[in-house]
């Protein structure tokens, strides 16, 4: 029954996203409200059937229905409740229909969000929304069915993925990182609703497209950080991103993100950039979707990759026709996409972010290079060609540098254009900080060069940020008589999107002087120790004191005992494990760290004598690991800060509340006499709010 209901429920949603994208299509060129209500009730629609559907394999995979082919992939009975739920995402037909879930539940809430919108823009956004979505619904009722009936049905499975079950970061990960790839599609629709309704002049697709690009920016955000986080706790290699392929197609859609976030406000402001905004946002939809082809089609070698399937021709040929409509489509509309405005000056904040996006789609191409070269490679010559952290960091690490100085002089410069005084006076403060720890750094014997640029650029960074707050925290209280906290909560709430982008800034600038901190400084030492024995790194102390062992439910687990000193005093104890499950030949590490906010000490057990005799372990004094999480936390309340709704008006007078409910309506229909606004002010003030 359970099969039964979820692929029925599949094939109905596929059936009413065509016929929602006519209704739709139709309505919007004839201008029929009846039809395009038709065609949102089939979006809502789709998401409640889907939405059954993955309750049906939640259903399936906790009361072990070995009948169905995926639980008979990546079930057991022994796997604990948690790890057997997160298992829907943990191989490739759940991971599809965890993915059609989130994108179906994406398009209800933003056609909801937007259905009153004015124009033809939002039927076709929903149109596309449910392209994108027949896409992964053919893919569910098709190739990757996770609905499959098994016979004879197996007594048991083999359980999910080792290191799917290895930590519970697992069930914070991927999740995030659907939310963030899957979110992008939202802004992509907005941008293809407008190039179809050909209405590009007021901008009103790209206040829509802001808030949805900004959430599932902020997802993605914090998926790379979690990511970074099991990779660090989980693997046991002492480090937190190897460039790995499946790391690199997550990290190339935030960089385009990020260039769309900060390229917009020109838009807004002067006018242009407008074909490069539509073409960023279609390139990080791309991407995503390069990305999932990248996992899904077994084509990469990767911790992270699934194993080889038939979807990957199905996901090229979805790239391929993506990538047509929309080259089409901006061809298209070339004339409603030409710039208005010019720049007016080297030193002004447009010129700044049009570096910002120069460098951004650099390092995006550099990364994309990197990671698809190999398959090329074979592809043409047959062979298998590797480019490992060399080319990535000596490609990317001076355009990051770049990207750390922008970040800091952004701020400073004010639109259009500026005098060498102005300029002088903005500047003076940050440059002085960045000279300072430039200087400081180097006099504390900090050689490596790109440590060295990382804290000077970092901290001008940080410094014109506490600059921007104090400047106007300080005029509401000169004109508003406010107190610090008060005029700062108000400063914020006022502008959320500008200084969310300032706390984000921070919190991006404190996770990379962290990743470069515990990158130049690490020290690490493997011994092998027996009972009693210890080694000494970083001015700590690691005393090798037992192995142990025990028998769970899904795995044996073997641990050591090891005590931490600094000096002769006791500061902690680690216990690094080797995990060996039945369905794996290899045993899955988990090291053990201690973390303080100056730096943090590694473990990991490398090796060991089944008589507890030795053990071999690994470790590493990494400084300031904890500031590259904490900063990614900042990050992610930035965009929080930004996503926050801003109060329409302040409250009324007592008295006013207080009024009969017949004169606040004669007062709100006297006539105000105000300054005529342009045409589509209005409308697109509203959508805005």
């Amino acid at each position: 029954m359970t099969r039964l209901i979820a692929v029925s429920a599949l094939q109905v949603a596929l059936a009413l996203a065509f016929g929602g994208i006519a209704l739709l299509v139709l309505g919007a060129k004839r201008n029929r409200a009846q039809l395009i209500h038709a065609g949102y009730g089939a979006v809502y629609t789709v998401a409640a059937l889907v939405t059954i559907a993955t309750i049906a394999m939640v259903f399936a995979l906790l009361t072990h229905d070995f009948s169905i082919s995926y639980v008979a992939q990546v079930g057991s009975r022994e796997t604990p409740t948690i790890f057997t739920i997160i298992s829907l995402w943990g191989a490739l037909e759940g991971s599809i229909l965890f993915w059609g879930f989130l994108l179906a539940v994406y398009a209800a809430l933003a056609v909801y969000w937007h259905r009153r919108d004015p124009g033809r823009s939002m039927p076709y956004a929903a149109a596309t929304l449910l392209g994108v979505s027949i896409f992964f619904l053919v893919l569910l009722v098709g190739p990757a069915n996770p609905f499959h009936q098994v016979f004879p049905v197996p007594p048991d499975g083999p359980g999910p993925n080792p290191l799917l079950q290895n930590h519970i970061l697992m069930a914070v990960h991927p999740p995030l990182l659907y939310l963030g790839y899957v979110g992008f599609s939202v802004p992509f629709a907005f941008a293809v609703g407008a190039l179809l309704s050909s209405e590009l002049s007021d901008d009103r697709w790209i206040k829509s497209a802001r808030l949805w690009t900004i959430t599932a920016w902020a997802f993605l955000t914090a998926a790379i950080i979690a990511g970074m986080w099991w990779s660090y706790e989980v693997l046991g290699w002492g480090g937190y991103w190897a460039w790995d392929p499946v790391e690199n197609a997550s990290f190339m859609p935030w960089l385009t993100a990020t260039a769309f976030l900060h390229s917009i406000m020109v838009q807004e402001r002067r006018g242009m950039l407008k074909a490069w905004n539509v073409n960023l946002i279609v390139s990080t939809f791309l991407l995503t979707v390069l990305g999932t082809f990248l996992t899904r089609s077994g084509i990469l070698s990767s911790v992270h990759a699934f194993t080889r399937g038939a979807i990957g021709y199905y996901f090229l040929a979805f790239i391929a026709i993506v990538l047509i409509f929309s080259v089409a489509l901006v061809a298209g509309n070339s004339s409603g996409l030409r710039s208005k405005g010019h720049l007016d000056a080297v030193a002004s904040r447009e010129t700044t972010f049009l570096m910002n996006n120069l460098f951004l789609s650099v390092l995006t191409f550099t990364v994309l290079l990197g990671t698809l070269f190999p398959l090329v490679a074979e592809a043409v010559r047959g062979i298998k060609v590797s480019v490992g952290a060399p080319f990535y960091n000596r490609m990317a690490l001076p355009i990051m540098a770049a990207l750390l100085f922008l970040m800091g002089v952004g701020p400073l410069l004010p639109w259009h254009r500026t005098t060498r005084e102005e300029l002088y006076h903005r500047v003076r403060v940050p440059g002085a900080v960045l000279v300072g720890t430039f200087v400081a750094a180097f006099a504390l014997g900090v050689r490596d060069v790109y440590a060295l640029l990382v804290f000077a650029f970092g901290t001008f960074a940080l410094a014109t940020v506490v600059r921007e707050f104090w400047r106007g925290t300080e005029a509401r209280m000169r004109g508003k008589d406010e107190n610090v906290a008060v005029a700062l909560r108000r400063l914020i709430s006022s502008n959320g999107h500008r200084y969310g982008g300032y706390v984000s800034h921070a919190g991006l600038v404190i996770a990379v002087i962290g990743i470069a901190a515990s990158s130049a400084f690490k020290l690490e030492r493997e011994v092998t120790l027996t009972p009693g024995q210890s080694v000494t790194v970083g001015g700590y102390t690691a005393r090798f004191d037992q192995v142990w062992g025990r028998q769970e439910a899904q795995r044996t687990t073997i641990g050591a005992d090891v005590t931490l000193l600094r000096g002769s005093k006791v500061v902690g104890h680690l216990e690094p494990t080797q995990h060996f499950y039945q369905s794996s030949d290899e045993p899955v590490p988990t090291p053990s760290v201690h973390s303080t906010p100056a730096r943090d000490v590694y473990v990991n057990l490398m090796a060991f004598q089944e008589n507890g005799s030795s053990a071999t372990l690994r470790v590493l004094v990494e400084p300031m690991v904890i500031w590259i999480w904490l900063g990614g936390l900042i990050v992610c309340v930035g965009a929080g800060i930004a996503l926050w709704p801003r109060r329409r008006r302040a409250a009324q007078p007592a008295a006013a509340q207080a009024a009969p409910i017949e004169t606040q309506r004669k007062r709100r229909k006297r006539p105000r006499h105000r300054r005529p606004v342009p045409a589509g002010v209005g409308a697109a003030s509203e959508v805005s709010s």
